[in-house]
């Protein structure tokens, strides 16, 4: 976030689509597969991801052109109220004249899916999984073929 977005006014029937207020929220918590739909899931987890954040969301949302917007805020239903489960997304749906703003993601569902779909195949997840599994392997299999010195007497 280069520059700091102008604070958010109380919402109004008067405000256009292309205003931050009007923009759709997305909290990871709407496409964690860790979260029951009590918990505020909205997709069934064959859609959903393991732990996203709001930053894997971010990017994703970038790179599909849409504009995206982040803001420092806490899920209502989440129980945990550390750092790591913050932040909400906001991504505006429509434009002005009230088509979709990307054509592709015409509602909220839609641009969850594709959140689904993508964030696995960010560089970050396939390269910290595949990273950690390698470095845990090589540090199992050569601890039982080293000896020590032993105690000299």
């Amino acid at each position: 976030m280069a520059a700091a977005a102008p604070p958010l006014t109380p919402w109004s029937p008067d405000k256009k689509h292309s205003d931050r207020e009007r923009w759709i929220c997305i909290y990871p918590a709407y496409i964690n597969s860790k979260k029951t739909r009590q918990e505020g899931r909205k997709l069934s987890k064959e859609h959903c991801v393991e732990n996203p954040t709001y930053m894997e969301i971010r990017d994703v949302l970038a790179v599909a052109n849409l504009r995206v917007g982040v803001e420092n805020k806490l899920y209502s239903r989440e129980k945990s109220k550390e750092l790591v489960h913050r932040g909400r997304i906001r991504v505006q749906l429509k434009n002005d004249d009230g088509t979709p703003f990307n054509p592709e993601y015409p509602t909220r569902d839609s641009i969850l899916i594709h959140l689904g779909r993508m964030i696995p195949q960010l560089k970050s997840r396939q390269g910290g999984k595949g990273g950690a599994e390698a470095a845990s392997s090589s540090s199992t299999s050569s601890a039982p073929h080293k000896k020590g010195k032993g105690k000299r007497r």
